[in-house]
């Protein structure tokens, strides 16, 4: 079978051109690279010519049906590239900046604009949403009692955590409500926030001594609140307003619904509403939309009519004047709230409002110059995601354990679930979560004993330490060691470099600062002859580093680090030279450079699109045009920061063993459900029945709060970030 033929997006600058051998010189520069029988045409060429045609003689072109194919497929790629693509949100792939902490007022930031969109709000200041009004949800897991010690410590066991979410994030060490400062509840009271859940219905002072006996709510229902089951219609109530019943005329016509089991007072409500048109028969349908109770949106399908459309009938005043376009789900999502108001307030409410309504009470506040008050507006930056939700007639769902629940009890419109473990939340969030559209998940898990915390701490400092350092020998004692320690300095930064002399042979050992320098290394070096010596280059044989080949394998298949190279040896121009040959760089998202005092270090990470863009663009920077070594990254952005700050005095000789304390040992062996190795692999298998549950399109936070000791010291959180079924990122662009 003949190679693919392939063109890269720098193809498209030489679009006057067909992709055939007489254009190859200019194209190769372009990022053109031919398959099958035109590549191999192109290399008998080269090989028979010497690369280049000789004095005096005439080129030889490529057969007219090879030139003919590539034409035909340059065109079905031209073609392609003009498709329309269906939006998705999706998130920016830069997000950040610096040493990658994201504050909980950003995060508050970003939630407020998932909610909202830029029309209502500012966008957040570090990240992206593209499309935003094709978000469909938005879900929140707090694993509260974890940090990012713990998902580093336990990285093996959260496989579908690190795999999936691309975007991962540091998080300060928490404060004492970690919920408040995420939500923007920091300077609030419950007092601040609505605490009804009606949407958009006025507050009405009570009216004392008024009959409403006459009013025909009253009549029907009564003055006292009333259950659901009693609000249903009857049949004959169903016949006067032309229901579908079975035998009624035009029934054939529809599908009942088959409802198992009875009605209660206890069962969900449904929110829906019909968009009609009208056609030459009349009025048709067009749209249907429903609501769950949470407000969240379960259908919105457009309906074809029998009959050609005249008037689509679109012109839905009634709406907000401060939303751009219309929301078909609106109608439906009021007239659950009114429902739902009738059923809290009761009959005589209801009433009381009808009388006020025709005394004018809006009129004579117009005429004083003021506006109802139908939802709150965000008119400062410090409102909280309940209000924004509020504004949207929408509810929280929270659902926690009993004594993390109360946190939200307070707010009308948060919905809280009250579990006893971890089982029962994870019960109740697989059957609530798809009904609202905005969800907090926590689960929580027992804090580790300071001494444990510390004794973990200083394993993983250690640990990352040696698989970052390499042992290099044997070595000729005549050998030039500046040329050798020039070689091991072209992988990457090093930490630092001695001869280890309680060996027989000389051997060196070599520290780099990032994991990605220390992989280069052997994978470049061992088995090769150095200095008239087949060298060996492997890292410390520790009990921390028995499994650091899957370890790194698995690291290599990070979500974060799939589209991401590194590469070593790079120049101050480099940047410069990236921009005048971005044309060879297909999907390129961002360049990071990472600098020290102010001064550019000599390597660096890119960041592409795709896993395919990276690994060609690897292959090239590597080519004998560049001179660079490299390959795929190991280390995300915040995990590389993460461990520059770790502290000094983890610096040991490598090989030094740390014997683990007698309860994490007798816990390991006993392989105890509640242990924090097996709740990380237990608790990521369960998001991950919750996270494809989800519809396309939803948000998707993990948060490992972290935690603060003024005693013991504080531990950073981890924030993991993903829309489900995003696309890719299509635009490119530098990050620095």
């Amino acid at each position: 079978m003949s190679a693919p033929h392939v063109v890269t997006e720098a193809a498209a600058g030489c679009p006057s051109r067909p992709a055939c051998l007489p254009c190859y010189q200019d194209s190769r520069a372009r990022g053109v690279v031919l398959g099958g029988e035109a590549a191999r045409f192109m290399e008998t060429e080269k090989e028979r010519t010497g690369g280049h045609p000789r004095k005096g003689q005439k080129r030889r072109q490529v057969p007219n049906q090879l030139v003919r194919a590539t034409e035909t497929r340059r065109a079905r790629w031209a073609q392609e590239d003009m498709q329309p693509e269906a939006k998705k949100a999706r998130l920016s792939t830069i997000l950040f900046a610096g040493n990658c902490e994201i504050t909980h007022g950003q995060l508050c930031e970003l939630l407020k604009y998932a909610v909202l969109g830029k029309s209502n709000i500012s966008r957040p200041s570090w990240c992206q949403i593209f499309h935003q009004n094709h978000l469909k949800n938005v879900v929140i897991f707090i694993l509260q009692g974890m940090s990012q010690l713990h998902f580093y410590k336990f990285y093996m066991e959260f496989e579908f955590l690190r795999k999936t979410f691309r975007h991962k994030f540091c998080l300060p060490a928490p404060s004492s409500n970690f919920l408040a400062d995420i939500i923007g509840l920091q300077k609030k009271t419950a007092g601040d926030v609505p605490k009804n859940s009606e949407g958009s219905l006025p507050s009405a002072s009570s009216k004392a001594n008024i009959n409403l006996q006459d009013n025909p709510i009253i009549q029907k229902y009564g003055s006292n609140k009333v259950d659901l089951i009693n609000c249903l219609l009857t049949v004959e109530e169903m016949k006067t307003f032309r229901f579908p019943l079975q035998g009624s005329p035009g029934y054939e016509n529809f599908v009942p619904t088959k409802c198992n089991g009875s009605i209660t007072d206890r069962s969900p409500l449904f929110g829906l509403d019909c968009e009609m048109c009208l056609t030459s028969k009349g009025k048709e349908i067009t749209r249907i939309s429903l609501v769950a109770e949470g407000g969240c949106c379960i259908m919105d399908e457009l309906v074809k009519p029998d009959d050609k459309i005249v008037d689509y009938l679109t012109r839905k005043d009634i709406h907000r004047t401060n939303r751009v376009g219309y929301d078909a789900t609106e109608d439906a999502r009021t007239a659950l709230e009114l429902a739902q108001y009738f059923l809290k307030n009761g009959p005589k409410k209801i009433a009381e409002l009808n009388l006020e309504s025709l005394g004018g009470s809006n009129q004579k506040l117009q005429e004083a110059g003021q506006k109802p008050k139908n939802r709150i507006e965000v008119q400062h930056p410090n409102a909280s995601v309940l209000e924004c939700l509020h504004l949207m007639g929408q509810k929280l769902l929270f659902v926690a354990w009993e004594t993390d629940a109360t946190k939200f009890s307070s707010y009308g419109n948060c919905e809280t679930i009250k579990c006893l473990s971890n089982k029962e939340v994870f019960d109740q969030a697989r059957v609530e979560v798809p009904l609202f559209p905005f969800s907090i998940v926590q689960f929580s898990f027992e804090s580790f004993s300071p001494v444990l915390t510390e004794e973990m701490s200083k394993k993983m400092k250690t640990k990352w330490r040696e698989m970052s350092t390499v042992y290099v020998g044997p070595v000729s004692k005549t050998c030039n060691f500046r040329a050798l320690k020039r070689l091991l300095k072209s992988f990457g930064p090093v930490e630092s470099m001695s001869f280890v002399l309680e060996t027989y042979q000389l051997h060196l050992c070599v520290q780099y600062e990032v994991l990605e320098a220390a992989q280069l290394a052997i994978e470049s070096l061992n088995g090769v002859m150095v200095e008239g010596i087949y060298v060996k280059v492997r890292r410390p044989v520790t009990e921390l580093t028995l499994d650091c080949d899957i370890l790194v394998n698995e690291l290599a298949q990070d979500s974060e680090n799939r589209d991401t190279i590194y590469l070593s040896g790079v120049s101050e121009a480099f940047k410069e030279h990236m921009f005048q040959q971005c044309d060879h760089f297909r999907g390129l998202e961002a360049v990071i450079l990472p600098k020290e005092s102010g001064k550019q270090k000599k390597y660096c990470f890119l960041k592409f699109k795709t896993s395919g863009n990276a690994q060609r663009a690897l292959t090239i920077l590597a080519g004998k045009d560049w001179k660079l070594k490299g390959r795929g990254a190991l280390t995300p952005r915040h995990l590389h920061e993460w461990l520059r700050d770790f502290s000094s005095e983890s610096r040991r000789p490598p090989g030094l063993r740390i014997t683990p304390l007698p309860s994490d040992q007798q816990a390991l062996q006993t392989l105890k459900t509640d242990h924090p190795k097996i709740a990380a692999w237990h608790w990521g298998q369960k998001i991950g029945k919750l996270y494809h549950n989800m519809d396309p399109g939803t948000l998707c936070l993990v948060l490992l709060p972290g935690s603060k000791s003024s005693i013991y010291g504080s531990l950073p959180g981890l924030g993991l970030m993903a829309i489900k079924d995003e696309e890719g990122c299509t635009a490119t662009g530098m990050g620095l």
